[in-house]
């Protein structure tokens, strides 16, 4: 791990081919930023459209983004490196500004969980990252796993395990249903990977999720994302303490959108 002194504090020269294309995509389409909002449960940065993440706190109270109290003075290919920290807060920032340079255009608005549970009938699924719904997932599917990261989460009894059982449960998953924060805390390419192996019909699914066809070039076969219909009014509400969104509880102002091959 090495400092490095034009974008983060936690900077890490590592080989992800996800990062780098979504970094990439963002340089290429840069744009000045409007606002930047880390709220609680969201982050989100204004820039061409508005630009979701979840922010990943870790509880680390000593860990700061930095630049903070001048982050709108920068530009979003400045703000885009972010996503390679390991300060997953500074990543928050980063993905969100990413994702305001994507326009959110998917062929449909549907909510990705349904889409999943139609897909996964009959089938092995894995989700990565607990969403809500897992009884229904349960009762249509021939087998169902749940892979989560935080420890107090986990509980082998309900088929919700440990992130690190990913090697041997996705090899013969196929259905896997992958939260977009997987791309903050840098496990996504090795996730598509074990699903390539696996041949899954992979769904990534969440409001962080980048609403780009580059996507599937690296496996996925459904973007399940989010639209922010109204900009200001879903960042004074994210500032305010909004937690899980969902376009009836935020009156409007989203809406879930998919996006196929």
């Amino acid at each position: 791990m090495i400092k490095h002194k034009s974008y983060c504090h936690y900077y890490f020269i590592m080989q992800s081919k996800v990062i780098d294309s979504l970094i990439s995509y963002a340089k290429e389409n840069d744009y000045e930023i409007k606002n930047v909002t880390v709220g609680v449960t969201w982050t989100c940065v204004l820039s061409k459209y508005c630009g979701v993440s979840m922010t990943y706190n870790t509880g680390n109270e000593d860990l700061d983004v930095k630049g903070f109290g001048h982050l709108e003075e920068k530009r979003v290919g400045e703000l885009a490196e972010y996503l390679r920290s390991w300060n997953l807060l500074e990543a928050s920032v980063g993905l969100a500004a990413i994702n305001s340079v994507i326009e959110p255009k998917g062929n449909t608005e549907a909510n990705g969980l349904d889409v999943a549970l139609e897909i996964g009938k009959g089938k092995k699924i894995v989700m990565i990252g607990k969403f809500p719904g897992l009884q229904k997932f349960k009762e249509v599917a021939k087998e169902f796993i749940v892979l989560e990261l935080n420890p107090f989460l986990i509980d082998p009894s309900q088929g919700i395990l440990p992130s690190t059982a990913a090697e041997t449960v996705i090899e013969d998953a196929q259905v896997v249903i992958i939260t977009a924060t997987t791309i903050i805390n840098k496990s996504i390419d090795r996730l598509l990977e074990l699903s390539r192996r696996a041949n899954a019909y992979v769904i990534l699914i969440g409001p962080s999720t980048p609403m780009l066809d580059l996507m599937f070039d690296f496996g996925v076969n459904v973007l399940a994302g989010m639209k922010v219909n109204r900009p200001y009014s879903f960042i004074k509400k994210i500032s305010q303490g909004c937690g899980m969104v969902n376009p009836s509880k935020l009156e409007g102002d989203v809406s879930f959108i998919i996006r196929t091959r």
